[in-house]
């Protein structure tokens, strides 16, 4: 593709987008630096505590676990600020990244089940239980593995300060208003200064077909699954290729025909997410990441994210190819 045709492209593809990106990132970091600044971090990780606590996870775990039920951007904000002011370390940071899978995966459960209903029908209702289930293991998971991993709340470092600890100073919501502009000025002009290049930079290798070629790629190397049927191949290449909905389409469309049941359509769209994942999320997580935590630690947050999803969702494949035969 020339550069003339790109130009047209660049106002509702690249800026409009990047934009609301920004935007959003935004608005996140102004709740996430209210809510700290006016000491309800331990109030919010309610929610979670027991939770937190039998995994040895931080207030700041807690309250970010329960603001990702409502926003991501905030969720993830409130990790990285905690972690560049010592207040946790990175292992906790990772895990406690990896804890908000199931509060992120209910963000989105409404609009995947709305979407997927009318087109699969009762299918939607298996598929959409197995990415849950997938969601609750990796949770769980997780919490039983920061049980072992960190030290009890008790028993941490001096380094590594409690959110929640009460000699904090109270604060007005002028004061925390003020003081939340002052900190989010000065992190703001950090994540644009990341997000910006390397969201353009993903837009130009998507415009050159990069991500098309690895995703055609990965789609067409699926002989090592023997027990896919023809008719899967054309769902879990749309799926890979194109977009989630076409490849739903597709099996919406067979079902309708009689060609394929529900089994055969909710494995071919199993393995359809489990393909298309890193790709799409180096091309749509990265970049937000990127402007909320430091580069690096954005790569590895994503890679240990891609791991943990990937692996849920092959272990509950089997488990339902298992149960089906």
């Amino acid at each position: 593709m020339h550069f003339a045709d790109i130009i047209p492209q660049l106002w509702p593809s690249l800026i409009w987008p990047l934009i609301r990106l920004i935007f959003f990132i935004s608005i996140g970091l102004l709740i996430a630096n209210f809510i700290e600044s006016l000491n309800w971090t331990g109030k919010i990780a309610t929610l979670a505590r027991p939770l937190i606590r039998f995994g040895n996870l931080s207030d700041t775990a807690g309250a970010s676990f329960s603001m990702a039920l409502f926003s991501g951007v905030s969720a993830n904000t409130m990790l990285s600020e905690a972690y560049e002011k010592k207040q946790i370390l990175k292992k906790e940071l990772i895990l406690s990244n990896l804890f908000n899978s199931l509060p992120t995966y209910f963000l989105h459960l409404p609009t995947v089940f709305f979407i997927t209903a009318p087109l699969i029908k009762g299918a939607a209702i298996i598929y959409v239980g197995l990415t849950f289930s997938a969601a609750i293991f990796r949770t769980v998971s997780i919490v039983i593995l920061s049980r072992f991993l960190l030290v009890p709340i008790d028993r941490k470092p001096p380094t590594v300060e409690k959110v929640a600890d009460p000699v904090h100073k109270k604060i007005d919501w002028q004061g925390a208003l003020k003081k939340s502009w002052k900190r989010f000025k000065k992190r703001i002009r950090k994540i644009i200064r990341f997000t910006v290049p390397i969201y353009i930079l993903i837009f130009f290798m998507h415009r050159a077909g990069i991500f098309t070629v690895l995703e055609k790629g990965m789609a067409d190397y699926l002989s090592f699954l023997p027990w896919l049927t023809p008719q899967s191949m054309g769902i879990i290449t749309l799926h890979v290729a194109a977009e989630f909905t076409a490849g739903l389409a597709v099996a919406g469309a067979l079902l309708q025909e009689g060609s394929m049941n529900y089994r055969e359509v909710v494995l071919a769209l199993v393995v359809g997410n489990v393909l298309s994942s890193p790709v799409r999320a180096i091309r749509h997580q990265f970049p937000y990441y990127a402007g909320i935590f430091q580069p690096k630690i954005a790569a590895e947050l994503i890679l240990y994210n891609q791991i943990f999803r990937v692996g849920s969702l092959i272990l509950m494949a089997c488990i339902y190819f298992v149960i089906t035969l």
